[in-house]
């Protein structure tokens, strides 16, 4: 493999192209686009060539929202899985009920019809697809969270931008060196928790930054349970060698985890119950909804993390939790504790009607001065009651607006400033959020010391802090 300045100075003469482009097209603007090319035209200069990592259920949703974009071109895909049902998944709800190379290879080809020339390349091995694609200028990465980091990593240390599905790894170690090494690789990153680019997500911080309810020290989040069965045991047979599916390769799909025979249970979507392949409903949904609170809050690092769990054991997650963050005060804010519910919601603030529902998904901020509830993803905040919002003089808007999630780092890919949730962002919200886990599997408060990485009062919990990696998978070398 090239080193990581080879293929910096590979890329660097494309994107001086479209950096200057970029330039160009804020200047030049007597004659209008379509004079040279048609309605739309983008130069295949200013154009940005994309390769896909996971063509699954969220890949798919990517893979859409960018084709929106008219200065995107989708040259090769990969995955490991030729095809899977999704129909039983809330993917369903996006159209999606078939995924993988054969049914986004299908898609592909359906929206660039028109486009005679064009030549859509699919793999398996996404190292492969790397090494060979030279055009490639960006990678979206959606894929098992215990495979992320070894697909993001490979991107990283060959110079290509990268926006990357949350959680940024499978640890905390993983979401750390992720974060590290492409700050090092200086490439365009952006983590898909998208409700960042949101307006309800700006609004709650510039509310909270106010002084809407004075200083903050409880806030409470809680996801809606998704993904795990409700009769609380492993499957039957799940160590038993099953079939596996034609197109699908298995011992690629492992990765970096330790061998298992396949079976149903973890592929396509349910591995997000095992400890070895998941990080359960904080991993899936705690990087949306207890994002808004870690920048309004300014949180970095906890003091120190417990969980409660109603079900543990070595192989899967448990069926619900509650975890409790302790920060430590931060400038001119006070200590707050941040309480996570999977399964669980807190208790209803007697200042919401009677009418309105606290919500599957949601967000609670208790200030000295009153109360903001926002839904998942700080949808739709309000303080509340109703009345006290009504009462409210909003502030200024301060923070800037973006024009969408996959925009916004599409833009930073040409020289634009860094996305909102770019690693220097998203890995340290990932970080928090994984150290949830720790403490779940741990079964005690464990005390953190984020500079360094680990846990100072039990040492054996530090092996949770780190994912393991198969012969092969290394991270600084993939």
């Amino acid at each position: 493999m090239k080193s990581l300045e080879e293929n910096k100075t590979n890329k660097l003469s494309r994107r001086q192209c479209l950096k200057s482009m970029a330039f160009a097209s804020g200047i030049f603007t007597i004659l209008p686009r379509h004079v040279f090319g048609g309605a739309g035209y983008v130069a295949p200069s200013d154009r940005l060539n994309i390769a896909f990592i996971g063509t699954g259920g969220q890949g798919m949703i990517n893979m859409k929202n960018l084709l929106w974009e008219n200065d995107v071109r989708i040259i090769a895909i990969c995955d490991v899985s030729e095809e899977a049902g999704y129909s039983n998944f809330y993917y369903a709800g996006y159209g999606i009920y078939k995924a993988g190379r054969g049914p986004a290879k299908k898609f592909l080809e359906s929206h660039y019809a028109e486009d005679k020339s064009y030549k859509l390349r699919t793999y398996i091995d996404f190292r492969k697809m790397l090494d060979k694609e030279k055009d490639i200028d960006a990678v979206v990465v959606s894929v098992p969270h215990h495979v992320t980091a070894a697909a993001a990593m490979s991107v990283i240390n060959r110079g290509r931008h990268l926006y990357c599905e949350k959680p940024l790894g499978h640890s905390v170690y993983e979401a750390r060196i992720i974060t590290e090494t492409a700050r090092e690789a200086g490439i365009a990153t952006q983590m898909g928790n998208h409700g960042h680019s949101s307006e309800y997500f700006r609004l709650a911080c510039e509310w909270i930054w106010d002084g809407a309810i004075g200083q903050i020290r409880q806030v409470h989040a809680w996801g809606k349970e998704l993904i795990r069965t409700k009769n609380k045991t492993r499957p039957r047979g799940w160590r038993e060698r099953r079939p596996v599916p034609v197109g699908l390769n298995w011992d690629l799909w492992l990765g970096p985890a330790k061998y298992r025979p396949y079976h149903p249970c973890y592929h396509p979507y349910h591995w997000r119950d095992w400890w070895d392949f998941g990080t359960g409903c904080i991993g899936d949904l705690g990087c949306h909804h207890l994002d808004p609170a870690f920048k309004a809050l300014k949180l970095g690092h906890p003091a120190s993390v417990e969980a409660q769990t109603d079900f543990n054991n070595p192989e899967t997650l448990p069926f619900s939790s509650i975890i409790k963050y302790e920060f430590p005060a931060r400038g001119n804010m006070p200590p707050v504790t941040l309480t996570w519910y999977d399964g669980n919601k807190p208790p209803r603030p007697a200042e919401l009607e009677a009418i309105r529902e606290m919500g599957d998904d949601g967000i609670l901020y208790i200030g000295d001065k009153g109360k903001i509830k926002g839904g998942g993803h700080s949808e739709s905040p309000r303080i509340i009651p109703e009345s006290a919002m009504q009462a409210y003089k909003c502030p200024l808007k301060t923070i800037k607006r973006v024009p969408g999630h996959h925009r916004d780092w599409l833009n930073a890919c040409k020289g634009g400033e860094p996305a909102s949730s770019n690693f220097d962002y998203g890995g340290p919200l990932t970080e928090m959020v994984l150290l949830g886990n720790v403490a779940q599997r741990t079964g005690e408060k464990i005390e953190w010391d984020g500079k360094y990485m680990r846990v100072t009062n039990i040492p054996e919990a530090n092996q949770y802090v780190q994912s393991y990696n198969r012969q092969g998978w290394d991270l600084k070398n993939i």
